[in-house]
Order: C-alpha cells, then sequence, then structure tokens
C-alpha cells in the first residue's frame, strides 16, 4: 500500500473519529437540556404551587362579607385580642393558628405561666389571629375556628374556648375545625359560652371578614410563620434558649424596673 493511500485511510478514520466524538458531544449537550429543562419546570410548578398557596384566601376576602371586629377588639386595625390587666408592664403579642401543631406545643408547654402572669396583672397578651394552615393544606378550619374565637370574645370567654381549641387541635391534615358543629360541641366545655348568639355568630360567620384581615396582616407583616411571639417587641419564640420559666423571669424584671 503507497504511502498516499495509508495517508487517506487514516484521514478517513481521523474524520470519523472527530464525526463521533461530535455526535457524542451533541448528545451529552441534549442530555443536559433535557435535564435543566425539566428542573425549570419543576421550579415552575413550584412556582405555581407558591403563588396558589400565598393568594389562597383572596377568593374568600371578597364573599367573607363585612368586617366585623370582635368586642373588645385592640390595636391596629382593631386586630388584636387582649388578655390580661390593661395597665400590666409587659406585652406578649402572639400570632397563631389554631390548626398549627407548633402552636400547639407553644400553647400547652407556656400556656400555665401565661396564666400566672396575665392572672397576676404583669403580662398582657394580644393574640392575632392567622390562617395559614388553610393555605398549606387547603380548607377553611383556621378561618372557622378563629371566628368562633372572635365570637367567644364577644360573649367575654375567649380565653377559655381559645384554650379548648388548641387542647382539642385535630391532626393537622384534618379539616375538622371547618366543621361548625364541632366548634359547637366544643363551646360547650367553656361555662356560659354555648348560648343562641354564639351559636349565631359562628354558623353565620360573622367575623369572617375580620380573620380575613387578619390573616391579610399576618401575610404582609414579614412573619416566618406561626406561632410568632413577641415580648415587648423582641421575638422570643426564636430564642433557643427560651422556657417559661426565663419568660416569668424577664416578665417579673420588667414589672420591677
Amino acid at each position: 500500500m503507497s504511502e498516499k493511500n495509508r495517508e487517506g485511510k487514516r484521514t478517513a478514520r481521523e474524520r470519523l473519529a472527530e464525526e463521533r466524538a461530535k455526535q457524542k458531544t451533541a448528545e451529552k449537550r441534549r442530555r443536559v437540556l433535557i435535564v435543566g429543562a425539566s428542573v425549570v419546570c419543576v421550579l415552575g410548578l413550584a412556582a405555581v404551587v407558591g403563588v396558589v398557596a400565598a393568594n389562597s384566601g383572596k377568593d374568600e376576602d371578597s364573599s367573607s362579607g363585612p368586617v366585623v371586629v370582635p368586642s373588645g377588639a385592640e390595636g391596629q386595625d382593631s386586630l388584636a385580642i387582649p388578655v390580661g390587666k390593661e395597665g400590666a408592664k409587659s406585652t406578649l403579642v402572639v400570632w397563631e393558628d389554631f390548626r398549627c401543631p407548633a402552636c400547639k406545643a407553644f400553647e400547652t408547654a407556656y400556656r400555665p405561666t401565661i396564666h400566672e402572669l396575665t392572672g397576676s396583672g404583669k403580662l398582657k397578651v394580644e393574640y392575632h389571629l392567622a390562617t395559614i394552615i388553610d393555605g398549606n393544606m387547603g380548607g377553611t378550619g383556621s378561618r372557622n375556628a378563629a371566628n368562633a374565637a372572635a365570637c367567644a370574645q364577644d360573649a367575654g370567654k375567649f380565653p377559655g374556648y381559645h384554650d379548648v381549641l388548641f387542647e382539642n387541635q385535630p391532626a393537622e391534615t384534618s379539616d375538622d375545625y371547618a366543621e361548625n358543629g364541632k366548634l359547637l360541641e366544643l363551646a360547650k366545655k367553656v361555662d356560659g359560652l354555648d348560648t343562641p348568639a354564639f351559636r349565631t355568630c359562628v354558623e353565620k360567620g360573622t367575623h369572617n371578614g375580620w380573620v380575613e384581615k387578619s390573616a391579610a396582616a399576618f401575610r404582609n407583616g414579614g412573619f416566618s410563620g406561626t406561632p410568632t411571639v413577641l415580648l415587648d417587641g423582641k421575638n422570643i419564640y426564636q430564642d433557643q434558649s427560651m422556657t417559661p420559666a426565663k419568660l416569668k423571669q424577664q416578665v417579673e424584671a420588667a414589672n420591677k424596673g
């Protein structure tokens, strides 16, 4: 075989090798693009889900009727339900959702201390009601329970009913509190609450508009979740060292100052 022929075959082999390399590179690039597109689709879906969650309840806002403020509600836009002595030197602001398991855990751990401090006049608590679980899990249990709690406030029975709702909280995935019958049944656990006026307030959703306004304030407040607990403006729920004993110590120190 002549040198020229050998050179031609070598060149052909090189061209074939180069073409195969190009094909492999193209195939690799195609796979990367497919995977990349899939990731974008997933992220796009997540964004859509996020938008839906963020906007959940907006239709309810427009259909919840007028904003009827519960008796004695205070603060900006009258969105806080106060418990405790008005002149207390310390104020605890609590954002809660009656379907929120973390809120129940907080209440279970801190309730005796909070009751002691409010009872002694050293602490005032301002409860704000949110509906974050309705948005995350679907349903209306957070809203309906909050409305019922506002109805209990009208009757002067908010603290007791608030505690009963957390003590009997259903599983997070269960929307039991969407049923007015369940909320009315629990009202029987609070002396003097199960009245025709309370029943009508619950069944008509009298305070639904107010609850939705409170929920909107929570969404727009820059909070990371429920519960959000602020003692004299400081977020104590984010303090990993916080305990009921430490809360009591801080409140008592503020009362001595």
